[in-house]
């Protein structure tokens, strides 16, 4: 399955964390990351990552592109709801489109986790009969 990962700057450690973490299950699939975020994944787990262009130079649009062709499984997101800074990719537009397409999309560590541990089960194999 293709998962698409983007984090804010102020949860770029986080993101890092929860890959590190959950690096086995991740490695199964496809991950697909803004430029920055990509890179630091990469770094931090060896894992590869294909990498869209920094989120504020027109990365998140490219993400969101993916999002509209339906070619994204499940989207992860970590930002920081009490900093929205303009230049940081827009969360709420990725969020809408991911409702818009019954996309999974998770916010915060804790649905995070959960998403990711449903993706090992199989609990998102639903995803492969829309393909």
């Amino acid at each position: 399955m293709n998962l698409g990962i983007i984090a804010h700057n102020s949860k770029k450690v986080l993101i890092e964390d929860f890959c590190i973490a959950y690096k086995n299950i991740l490695a199964k699939h496809e991950v697909y990351a803004t430029g920055t975020t990509g890179r630091r994944i990469e770094e931090a787990t060896s894992l590869h990552v294909h990498k869209f262009l920094a989120g504020s130079i027109g990365g998140d649009k490219q993400f969101m592109e993916m999002v509209e062709r339906q070619d994204l499984d499940m989207v992860i997101l970590f930002y920081n709801p009490v900093m929205m800074d303009p230049a940081e990719p827009d969360i709420m537009s990725i969020v809408k489109r991911c409702d818009q397409y019954n996309i999974p999309v998770a916010t915060n560590i804790a649905t995070a986790e959960l998403l990711i541990l449903g993706l090992a089960r199989g609990d998102l194999d639903w995803r492969l009969n829309l393909k």
